[in-house]
C-alpha cells in the first residue's frame, strides 16, 4: 500500500494573522521538561536520560477550523431538516474510512461556480459511478497557496444544487483543497449585499443537509481520480461544529 497525506501542516501562524485565523503555539523543551519533573515529582535532572525531561507542546490559540478540519452539521446550521444539527462527535465513523473520487476542477477560476452539470462531466470523463458513501473530493490546485495571506480568497465555490445532487446519491463526506466549500467569503458576501436575500452568502453551508465537509486540504494532484480508500476521522471534540483530522489517501500499488 502507499500513503498519500492530504493534510495541511499545523505551524505557527505569522504575528499580522488576524484571531480568528491563527494559530499560536507554545514549545517546552526537554531542559524546561526536565525542571517540571523535578517540581511536580522530586526526580533530580541527574536521575533522567542525558538530564533532559519530557517535551510537550501547548496550543495557546487553535480554532477547530483553522488547519485541514472536517466540518459537522451543527457548522451550518442549529437544526437540519427540522431535527437538532449533530455535532462533531456524534457523526457515524462509517462516514470517514471510505472509496473515494477526485474531481477535477483546477479550470475553474476564482469564484466560478462547480455546478451539477460539472460533476456530472467529470464523472462520465473519469468512469465512476458514484456510491453510497462515496467520499468526493474536489481539486482546485488552490492548495498551492496554502499558508499565504491570501489563500482565503481563492477557489471556485461548489454550488448548493451540486451538493445536493451529491447528497442524493449517498454522499456523506465532501471535500476541497481551497480554504472553503463555497465561493470565497468575500464574492458571497459582496453578492448576498447586491442582491439583499438569503440563500446568497454561505449557500452550500446552509442547504439543510446532514452532511461534512472537509476544508484546506492538500496534495490532491497526487491521487488518481478513482480506486482508493481516504481515512478522515476527525477528533472526538463534544458539541464540537468541526474537528480538525489527519486525511490521508490509502492507494494500492
Amino acid at each position: 500500500m502507499r500513503f498519500v497525506d492530504l493534510t495541511a501542516p499545523i505551524t505557527q501562524s505569522p504575528a499580522e494573522t488576524p484571531d480568528v485565523l491563527r494559530t499560536d503555539i507554545a514549545f517546552q523543551g526537554h531542559a524546561e521538561g526536565a525542571a517540571q519533573i523535578e517540581a511536580l515529582l522530586g526526580v533530580p535532572k541527574r536521575l533522567l536520560r542525558d538530564g533532559e525531561g519530557w517535551a510537550t507542546e501547548t496550543f495557546t490559540h487553535f480554532g477547530t477550523h483553522t488547519s485541514t478540519h472536517v466540518d459537522a452539521p451543527w457548522h451550518y446550521n442549529s437544526t437540519i431538516d427540522g431535527e437538532p444539527a449533530e455535532t462533531i462527535d456524534r457523526l457515524p465513523l462509517e462516514w470517514f474510512f471510505s472509496d473515494c473520487v477526485v474531481l477535477d476542477m483546477t479550470a475553474k477560476a476564482d469564484g466560478e461556480a462547480v455546478d451539477v452539470p460539472d460533476v456530472e462531466a467529470e464523472l462520465e470523463r473519469i468512469g465512476h459511478e458514484l456510491a453510497e458513501l462515496d467520499i468526493v473530493l474536489v481539486r482546485t490546485g488552490r492548495d498551492a497557496h496554502y499558508g499565504e495571506a491570501g489563500y482565503m480568497a481563492l477557489g471556485p465555490g461548489v454550488t448548493v444544487a451540486a451538493t445536493r445532487w451529491l447528497w442524493e446519491r449517498g454522499v456523506r463526506v465532501m471535500g476541497i483543497d481551497a480554504w472553503g466549500w463555497d465561493a470565497p467569503v468575500h464574492m458571497q458576501a459582496q453578492q448576498a449585499i447586491e442582491r439583499d436575500e438569503p440563500g446568497v452568502f454561505w449557500a452550500a453551508h446552509q442547504a439543510d443537509l446532514a452532511y461534512s465537509q472537509i476544508e484546506r486540504l492538500v496534495n490532491l494532484d497526487q491521487l488518481p481520480a478513482t480506486g482508493f480508500k481516504v481515512a478522515c476521522f476527525p477528533l472526538r471534540i463534544m458539541g464540537g461544529s468541526a474537528a480538525p483530522a489527519r486525511v490521508v489517501a490509502i492507494l494500492s500499488d
